[in-house]
């Protein structure tokens, strides 16, 4: 079921392939064959947002439901999705394959395709392992690992939904801000004792910085034409622009100190909400002090 959901945004479109560069016929967008999987170089990211959300939320699912047989179900979760996740592989490829022209272009083309999308499983797998396991300090860094991908999950929503060219213009100013918020909220629910959590509030505070800027970087690449091909100019541009992202001038550091603001925020709240408990428990057990006219006679 989560595998499924996991690709709704791009089912819900009506799943035809998108235009490809080395398709053999001259085809409108329109005439394109169904494709389960959104397959071209322009749609790597999408790619990543779709199957390793439908992981993810197999994982979560698993973790709140908190089954007494934990890992069998983990892994009838995880065989569910790679289902549903292989078998719209095999279908999107088939009709890719079925559509390309002959040549060499087009087999790299379609071998780094397939590459990208087992990746893109493989991550979705691994964030069901750490979102499924009883470990608060494996939940919170999967919370880390899927906070931009499942935030780009929920903005396919939106353009599935109402269209490319209607999407709401606060639609991408609220999507920069909630991975900060997911990753925030997982780091107070983990905590900071003991003291190698602290690990955890780093990963995750890194992963915030440099996934974003993964995610553009890969797009920008990918989406310029003039460069399909070249695979040495590709890589160049790849780090010019990552090294750009990952700069103060990316924009990173104020998701980051949101980040850390409201996981720090939420250690204080929970601190005083353990001393409300604590100071109510003593005031409910006053009668049952060694003081209390109750239990003089047993102290004497």
């Amino acid at each position: 079921m989560t595998g499924l959901l996991g690709l709704a945004p791009w089912l819900i479109t009506g799943a035809q392939l998108p235009l490809q560069n080395s398709w053999g016929s001259q085809v409108l967008p329109e005439q394109m064959p169904v494709s389960l999987l959104p397959l071209s170089q322009y749609e790597l990211t999408t790619l990543v947002a779709l199957l390793s959300s439908g992981g993810a939320m197999a994982g979560l699912a698993v973790r709140v439901w908190q089954p007494a047989r934990r890992r069998l179900v983990g892994w009838c979760a995880a065989s569910g999705v790679l289902t549903v996740q292989f078998s719209a592989a095999v279908q999107s490829f088939t009709v890719l394959d079925d559509g390309l022209t002959d040549g060499t272009l087009a087999r790299v083309y379609f071998a780094g395709l397939l590459a990208g999308v087992i990746a893109c499983i493989a991550a979705g797998l691994v964030a069901l392992l750490l979102l499924a396991a009883r470990s608060r300090v494996l939940v919170a860094l999967g919370a880390g690992l899927m906070a931009v991908p499942f935030t780009s999950w929920a903005g396919e929503w939106v353009v599935g939904l109402v269209g490319q060219t209607n999407v709401p213009t606060a639609v991408p100013t609220v999507a920069r801000w909630i991975p900060a918020l997911i990753v925030g909220c997982a780091l107070a629910w983990c905590g900071l004792r003991p003291v190698r959590r602290a690990a955890v509030w780093l990963a995750d505070l890194a992963l915030l910085w440099v996934v974003p800027a993964l995610f553009i970087s890969v797009s920008y690449v990918l989406g310029t034409r003039a460069m399909a091909g070249n695979l040495q100019e590709m890589l160049l541009m790849s780090r010019q622009i990552l090294a750009a992202t990952l700069g103060p001038a990316g924009g990173a550091l104020p998701t980051v100190l949101l980040a850390l603001a409201i996981a720090l925020a939420g250690l204080g709240l929970r601190s005083v909400a353990a001393r409300r408990r604590a100071g109510d428990g003593d005031g409910k057990g006053g009668g049952n002090t060694p003081t209390s006219p109750g239990r003089r006679a047993h102290w004497r």
